[in-house]
C-alpha cells in the first residue's frame, strides 16, 4: 500500500475563496494567480476551481499552453513577461498576455515585428525594486510600445512590497508611498491593476480596474496576524499523515536527532509518516501544534527526512493509524510558517512531489 501521507485539496474550498475575492475585488476584473503550480495545489486542478475567474495570471509560458489545451479560452498574465524572443510566436499562437517591464525587452519587440496582435502590460516599479520601468516613464514607454506595429498596450501593472495592515506607517514602502509615485502617471490609464490579495481585502484606497488574487484564493491569510476565519475564506490544503509507531518513554529521555526534546515526564511519543522530504519544514520547533483525534499534540523532537515525532500523552486516543492534520482546517498553514520564522506561501509551494495529492469538494 502507498506511504500514509497526503495533501487534500478542498475544491469547494477554492470555489468559495474565489467568490470571497470576486466580492472584494467590488466589480474589478479578477486575475486568478495560479504561479508555482497554483501554490503547491495543482495548475490544472485549480484552473478548474477557478472557472469562474476573469483571467490566470502565472510566470511559466509552458503552464499558460497546458491551461490552453485543458480548455481555458479567457485571458492568460504572464507576470514576469516572455524570456526570449522565441516566446513571441506562442504568445500569439496561445493569445496570452505578457508584462513588459525593462528596455531590453522592447528591443526584442521592436526587432520582431510586425506582430498580429501581441498584447503587453507595462510594468511599472514603485516601491518593489524588483522589476519595471518608474512611473515617470510610463508615458514614453507607452508610445514606445504602440508604435511597434501590432503591439496593443493593455494596462499598466505594479506590486506593493507591503500592502497588509500590520505594516507600520513609518516603514520605507508603504501603500501610500507607493500610490503616491503610481499618481505621477499622467494620464492616468485606463486600465490599472495594482492590488494582490492583500490590497484587495484591507487597502481601500487602492483603486484600478483589476486586482491580482494570490494566496488568499488557496484559504491563507496574507498577514498572518489576521485569521482565514477572520476573512471568511477557508484553507484548501490539508496536509495530513498517519501514525506509523508509538513509543511509551520515560521521563529525562531524549527524541529523535540531536536530542533536542527531553521528557519532562514519562510520554506516549507517536511516529508520524512525514519529514522535511515531503515539504514540512526541518525547521519546525517543539512544541508546534499538530491535530489528531480531536485534540492537539506538540511536535516532539527533530524532523526527520520521513517521519516525525508528536506528543500524544494527553491524547488516549491516539493509536497506530491515527490520521494527524499538520495544516489544515484546524491548524493553520500559518501557524507552522510562523513557528518556523518564514510565511505560508512557503510551506504550500515546498509540498514534495513524492506526496500523493487527492482532491475532495469541501
Amino acid at each position: 500500500m502507498p506511504r500514509p501521507i497526503a495533501a487534500t485539496i478542498h475544491m469547494g474550498a477554492l470555489r468559495h475563496n474565489l467568490q470571497r475575492m470576486r466580492e472584494a475585488a467590488k466589480g474589478r476584473t479578477l486575475w486568478a494567480v495560479v504561479k508555482a503550480n497554483a501554490y503547491g495545489h495543482g495548475l490544472l486542478r485549480a484552473a478548474r476551481a477557478f472557472e469562474e475567474a476573469d483571467g490566470l495570471a502565472l510566470i511559466d509560458l509552458c503552464d499558460a499552453q497546458k491551461v490552453r489545451e485543458q480548455g481555458w479560452t479567457k485571458r492568460i498574465l504572464l507576470l514576469e513577461g516572455f524570456f526570449d524572443e522565441s516566446d513571441l510566436p506562442l504568445l500569439e499562437k496561445f493569445d496570452i498576455e505578457t508584462i513588459v517591464h525593462n528596455r531590453h525587452m522592447i528591443e526584442i519587440l521592436k526587432a520582431h515585428a510586425p506582430f498580429k496582435s501581441l498584447k503587453v502590460h507595462i510594468k511599472i516599479n514603485s516601491g518593489m525594486n524588483r522589476l519595471g520601468f518608474l512611473a515617470t516613464e510610463e508615458e514614453g514607454v507607452r508610445a514606445e510600445l504602440e508604435a511597434i506595429e501590432g503591439v496593443r498596450v493593455m494596462g499598466v501593472v505594479t506590486h506593493f512590497a507591503n500592502a497588509e495592515p500590520t505594516y507600520e506607517a513609518d516603514k520605507p514602502a508603504t501603500v501610500s508611498l507607493q500610490l503616491s509615485r503610481m499618481r505621477q502617471i499622467e494620464p492616468r490609464p485606463e486600465h490599472l491593476c495594482m492590488a494582490n490579495s492583500a490590497a484587495t481585502l484591507w487597502q481601500d484606497d487602492v483603486k484600478g480596474d483589476a486586482v491580482r488574487a494570490g494566496v488568499a484564493l488557496y484559504g491563507a491569510s496574507p498577514d498572518s496576524h489576521y485569521t482565514s476565519e477572520d476573512l471568511d475564506i477557508r484553507p484548501a490544503m490539508t496536509l495530513s499523515a498517519k501514525i506509523l509507531a508509538i513509543q511509551n518513554v520515560p521521563a529525562g529521555e531524549a527524541i529523535g536527532y540531536g536530542s533536542r526534546f527531553v521528557t519532562h515526564r514519562d510520554s506516549r511519543i507517536a511516529v508520524v509518516a512525514c519529514g522535511y522530504a515531503d515539504g514540512y519544514p526541518r525547521s519546525t520547533p517543539d512544541g508546534t501544534p499538530t491535530y489528531v483525534e480531536g485534540k492537539i499534540a506538540p511536535i516532539a523532537g527533530a524532523i526527520s527526512m520521513d517521519m516525525l515525532t508528536i506528543d500524544v500523552t494527553d491524547v488516549p486516543e491516539a493509536r497506530l493509524g491515527s490520521e494527524v492534520e499538520l495544516w489544515g482546517s484546524h491548524i493553520p498553514v500559518n501557524e507552522v510558517a510562523k513557528r518556523c520564522g518564514t510565511i505560508g506561501y512557503e510551506l504550500l509551494c515546498a509540498i514534495a512531489l513524492r506526496v500523493p495529492i487527492v482532491e475532495d469538494e469541501q
